[in-house]
């Protein structure tokens, strides 16, 4: 991204120096012709503050101020920023009435994605689907609601997408406990919706994204496939199982070899509905509030918070874009860097 040095527009006797403001202007119009512009602090430039770009150019120092102090908040003003070059894309994105699949459909709505969405609670993912059209009339936005994990449903959200161009695998995590609870239905219900439901998605969709030269499969695990968690064995083996077959698969020449990427995403500790039961359930056991609970999990994480859906949704939007063809078969973590390890 281009810094245009607006700062370094003077007055003198309160006149704007006119060689400094035409090669400032300049500068300018090169950034946004390039589509990317920062404001002298290195933040993302706000272009909707500014109707006349060049009226940052005067007055005293002619410093551009940015109008989002919340760098992490992705729902401040709109900026000017990178064309992630998906506009008019098709999307299936599973589990998206809320937390992270629905931060996932949120930032592909931003970017001009159609969308098919899909959950359980047909409540819930209406009001999404209401949301995404809001959010981005031009968008087309169909909902398909059911289990995925069944084939009726799974096929319905196929038929209503007219060509997957990319493909958001999630589900929600198995409950915690310990392994020598669990019967032979628990696994099996833990592989069916976290392993074999993602496997038969990518099996439909992967071979047409190669056929159009174009396909960007990003499945959302857990941290704990990386760094596993003794009371989440359900979800640390159906996860693992998904994240080897995955792992072999995006490194099929035929695959790779026509611009489809297969990634995963890991996300740690976020501050969605799951993770507020897991503080809740967590907080009966010890006899402390969750909001203890919650301040011990955050004190454990170098950010000192909890991640944001959007954030989420935005790194996910990343990996669907052009700019990430050349990234496939990766284990990608946001933990706040939770994680203590190097590789």
């Amino acid at each position: 991204m281009h810094e245009v040095a607006l700062s370094s527009v003077h007055t003198h006797g309160g006149r704007i120096d006119q060689q400094e403001l035409r090669q400032a202007g300049e500068r300018l119009l090169q950034a946004l012709a390039d589509g990317s512009l920062l404001a002298p602090d290195r933040r993302v430039f706000a272009f909707d503050a500014l109707p006349n770009p060049l009226r940052a150019l005067k007055g005293g120092s002619g410093h551009a101020v940015a109008s989002c102090a919340d760098h992490h908040n992705m729902s401040c003003k709109r900026k000017i920023a990178m064309d992630l070059g998906i506009a008019g894309r098709w999307a299936l994105v599973c589990a998206s009435s809320k937390g992270l699949g629905k931060g996932c459909a949120m930032a592909l709505a931003r970017e001009g994605v159609n969308l098919v969405v899909n959950a359980r609670g047909s409540e819930a993912l209406e009001a999404t689907a209401a949301e995404l059209r809001a959010l981005n009339p031009a968008i087309k936005v169909r909902s398909v609601a059911g289990d995925i994990g069944r084939n009726e449903v799974r096929r319905a959200a196929l038929d209503a997408c007219p060509q997957v161009d990319i493909l958001v695998n999630n589900a929600g995590g198995p409950p915690p406990g310990d392994f020598r609870d669990w019967t032979r239905e628990d696994w099996l219900r833990a592989v069916e919706a976290n392993m074999l439901t993602p496997i038969e998605l990518i099996r439909a969709t992967v071979d047409g994204m190669a056929a159009r030269g174009f396909g960007r499969v990003v499945n959302i695990t857990s941290a704990a496939v990386k760094a596993p968690i003794d009371i989440l064995g359900l979800s640390n083996g159906a996860r693992s199982g998904l994240t080897g077959f995955v792992a072999g698969l995006a490194r099929q020449p035929n695959l790779a070899g026509r611009n489809v990427t297969l990634n995963n995403l890991l996300p740690g500790a976020f501050d969605t509905e799951r993770l507020r039961q897991t503080l809740s359930t967590t907080a009966q056991a010890s006899a402390q509030s969750p909001e203890a609970i919650g301040e011990q999990r955050r004190r454990g994480i170098p950010a000192g918070r909890f991640g944001s859906s959007d954030e989420f949704g935005a790194f996910c939007a990343f990996l669907c874009s052009v700019h990430a063809g050349y990234m496939t078969g990766q284990n990608l973590l946001l933990d706040g860097g939770h994680y203590p390890g190097t590789f």
